[in-house]
């Protein structure tokens, strides 16, 4: 009887016990921006950066490798991600050229008590580099972009998130990006009014968006913004690339396109799905092919374009 009482307990612990991740993050290396010039973080000597690696269970390779900053004891900022599989996961590339240079102008131009709207992530390096006043402080980890095997594992993997980042999101933050990812897929004068409305106030602010939000919106909001992408190599025949192009938006009734340039060997193409895509703010706020260009929107001024940002300032 003792023996089965044991075996017992064993198993509510086996049963109630919170599993480990199905990956960790592993550090390799730590130091100054002089130590990794590939961050383009040079003008920013006081950071502390820390290279890992994603180990995942069962697979020998890291999966993904990323660069994560922090000022003195301030929590960690994701500044760069680098997905090595043909899965979605976590996050999106982008060149870290592109956000030094938009921190540089952000810190040189913005007033200094504007207030700065963009995506959680985006906000945070903002925040990081700049100094600058953001909606949104948290690492927020919304949408969760992982493989659909670890689809089960979805709270584990948040509470393995928030212990690495260091992330307290009170409930008010999660009410405002819930009404600011839902502005940006309104169409684009009530998606406007909506954020004049989260900032509450004539203060000035700008907004900042990136062409990968599109994709994590379009998962957030499937109902309002259809979106698919792709990647392809830089092979030198940009003519034949376009032509690709327009049979992927002919074979799957796409309604437009817009290009990301990922490196100098790899480019990424994000897809809309339809006419009513188009027309949400964040879309409108982007260069798609045969649609208006961003310097034409009139419900909001572009005022600066770096790579695969655009700054709107929220009139």
């Amino acid at each position: 009887m003792t023996g089965g009482l044991i075996l017992l307990g064993w198993f509510t612990y086996l049963w109630f016990a919170p599993q480990p991740a199905p990956y960790h993050y592993q550090l390799i290396a730590e130091g100054d921006s002089k130590r990794f010039p590939q961050m383009d973080l040079d003008a920013w000597p006081d950071l502390t950066l820390s290279q890992y690696q994603v180990q995942a269970e069962g697979v020998d390779k890291p999966i993904a490798e990323l660069m994560v900053a922090r000022k003195g004891d301030g929590p960690p900022v994701l500044t760069h991600w680098k997905n090595s599989t043909h899965e979605v996961l976590y996050n999106l590339d982008k060149k870290p050229s592109e956000l030094s240079a938009l921190a540089t102008v952000i810190g040189r131009h913005a007033p200094k008590d504007a207030l700065i709207l963009s995506w959680w992530d985006t906000s945070r390096q903002i925040k990081l580099l700049t100094g600058h006043d953001t909606l949104f402080t948290s690492h927020l980890n919304e949408p969760l972009m992982i493989p659909v095997p670890w689809l089960e594992q979805s709270k584990v993997i948040q509470a393995y998130e928030n212990q690495f980042w260091e992330s307290e999101v009170s409930q008010k933050e999660r009410e405002q990006f819930k009404h600011f990812s839902q502005a940006l897929a309104a169409p684009a004068a009530e998606g406007i009014a909506h954020l004049r409305k989260l900032i509450g106030s004539e203060r000035e602010a700008y907004l900042i968006v990136h062409v990968t939000d599109l994709y994590k919106l379009g998962l957030m909001y499937p109902d309002k913004i259809g979106v698919a992408y792709q990647n392809f190599p830089l092979t030198g025949n940009m003519h034949g690339m376009i032509n690709h192009m327009k049979v992927q938006v002919k074979k799957n009734d796409f309604d437009t396109y817009t290009l990301q340039s990922i490196s100098d060997a790899e480019i990424r193409v994000f897809f809309l799905s339809d006419e009513a895509s188009s027309q949400t703010l964040l879309a409108s706020m982007l260069p798609f092919v045969e649609k208006k260009a961003p310097v034409e929107l009139e419900v909001a001024q572009l005022i600066y374009q770096q790579g695969g940002y655009w700054v709107y300032k929220i009139p």
